[in-house]
């Protein structure tokens, strides 16, 4: 049976939550596989007191579903006291997390990578990246430079010690002598890490050969993104991206399970476009229509609790999320934020000195003077939440729908038009 890539197609925030939370009953692992706490998914399921939201940050979306075991795989970058602190939230709402399991190979976001993260891009100033701050990009650095704390150093206290040592050696200096801040103390880290292990333990497991096994046994096993396709660090608008590899290249590595188990991607677009934090935006609207999708859309970021930047759909971003992800399948979300624009624009291509562009620019200079070139559609004014069938929508949706579908390079298998698991249409079978 397959395993199944599912991840952001724009610039992160486009409803992967809801997408995979709809999944969840027909798999039996949902896998994070890469990010840490400075992504979150935000998923409204039905209960007996009805409707409830719950925002999730680290753990996988598939925590919220009874059927599945949810993992948290070696590419995500884990702060234990967030997770935790996670955990025992939805544990107060009646959500059973006993079946979580956790790569022993994932690494630490430690409070001197938090420190580092927000004192660096204090720094920075008005070239600042736009950072959550919550020290992912240095715990990635340390993961790179072969200095990082892994979940299973926390149960060796001697090698845990010389890693926090060997890190802070040339932290410390930088933080003293270039940003003027007091050393940390190795034994105040190694203390409070240590303090995290009993908590942790219950949870550990060799996720890869778990999952592996899973396959082998016939079962389904999606693999969930933390951000888009354009914070990609290798292929999205460097350098305003995340710190690790979200596209489908990521969902191998970051899980341990081989490319080649991989049978389908599915990726998620909104059918408008958003994006958090600094970063070139061709279609971004900084008039009445921006405000009006932020609003209509409740576009705050999940995590940070920003206002997310937006803008009018973006074909040539999602043609270039189909090229480089290999995308098999669009779910296109948030449909019925479009209800009453008379008119919708689509950005068909860029107008870059002088030159049109129908695929994403070389360069991030030419990116950065990209105009978008619209074509416009007719809107609809109807309120399509209800609507639970293809044919349900509205003429001019299904249009709108259908010429999108033409224009990004993949079918658009599923449609949300609404916030609750069930304010989906299906066109296509998204696991079979």
């Amino acid at each position: 049976m397959p395993a199944i890539v599912l991840l952001g197609a724009q610039w992160g925030d486009e409803g992967k939550g809801k997408a995979t939370d709809l999944l969840g009953h027909r798999v039996q692992y949902v896998v994070r596989y890469q990010g840490g706490n400075n992504a979150g998914h935000t998923v409204v399921i039905p209960t007996k007191n009805g409707p409830e939201k719950f925002a999730l940050h680290l753990l996988p979306s598939g925590i919220l579903t009874p059927e599945v075991i949810p993992v948290i795989g070696n590419g995500v970058v884990i702060d234990p006291a967030v997770l935790l602190n996670e955990i025992k939230g939805l544990n107060e709402r009646g959500i059973n997390t006993s079946k979580l399991k956790i790569s022993a190979d994932a690494h630490i976001i430690t409070s001197y990578h938090v420190m580092l993260d927000k004192t660096i891009e204090r720094f920075l100033g008005k070239s600042k990246i736009g950072t959550t701050g919550r020290g992912i990009g240095p715990a990635y650095g340390d993961k790179v430079s072969r200095v990082g704390i892994r979940v299973q150093d926390l149960y060796d206290e001697s090698i845990l010690r010389k890693k926090v040592e060997g890190s802070l050696a040339s932290k410390n200096q930088t933080l003293v002598k270039v940003y003027n801040r007091r050393a940390v103390d190795v034994n105040q880290i190694v203390e409070e890490l240590l303090s995290y292990a009993d908590k942790l333990k219950p949870y550990l497991a060799n996720t890869s050969l778990l999952l592996h096994e899973a396959l082998q046994r016939g079962e389904n096993v999606l693999l969930e993104g933390g951000q888009g396709t354009l914070l990609d660090v290798d292929h999205g608008t460097y350098p305003f991206v995340t710190s690790s590899n979200p596209t489908a290249g990521g969902a191998a590595t970051g899980s341990g399970i081989g490319p080649t188990k991989i049978t389908r991607v599915i990726g998620i677009v909104k059918a408008y476009t958003t994006r958090v934090g600094e970063g070139p935006f061709p279609t971004e609207l900084l008039d009445e229509n921006g405000e009006r999708l932020r609003q209509i859309g409740g576009e705050v970021g999940t995590t940070t609790g920003r206002p997310r930047r937006c803008g009018w759909y973006d074909a040539v971003v999602a043609r270039y999320a189909t090229r480089v992800n290999g995308l098999t399948d669009f779910f296109l979300t948030k449909l019925d934020v479009l209800s009453g624009f008379k008119e919708i624009p689509v950005c068909v291509a860029y107008e870059i000195e002088g030159k049109r562009f129908e695929e994403m620019p070389m360069t991030q200079t030419q990116f950065h003077h990209a105009k978008p070139i619209y074509e416009m559609l007719p809107g609809w004014t109807e309120d399509i939440s209800a609507a639970r069938k293809f044919e349900d929508l509205p003429v001019n949706a299904q249009k709108y729908v259908e010429y999108l579908e033409k224009i990004s390079g993949a079918p658009m298998s599923a449609i949300g038009v609404g916030q609750h698991r069930d304010a989906t249409i299906s066109r296509r079978d998204l696991i079979n």
